[in-house]
C-alpha cells in the first residue's frame, strides 16, 4: 500500500474516532481534509501518475 494511501486510511480513521468527541462537522472536515491535503502534497508528475492509474481501473 502506497504512503498516500496509508494517509488518506488514517485520516478517515481518525475523522471516525473524533466523530463523538468533536462533532459532525469537524469530524467531516478532517475525514475530507487529510486526503486533500495528501493529494496537494504530491508532486505533479504523482499527481499525472495518480490520475492515470485510477482511469485504467475505471476503464476494466
Amino acid at each position: 500500500m502506497s504512503t498516500g494511501a496509508k494517509i488518506a486510511i488514517g485520516g478517515v480513521a481518525v475523522g471516525l474516532i473524533l466523530w463523538p468527541l468533536i462533532g459532525f462537522w469537524l469530524s467531516l472536515l478532517v475525514i475530507v481534509g487529510v486526503p486533500a491535503v495528501a493529494y496537494f502534497a504530491l508532486d505533479p508528475s504523482q499527481r499525472r501518475r495518480l490520475r492515470r492509474i485510477n482511469r485504467k481501473q475505471i476503464g476494466r
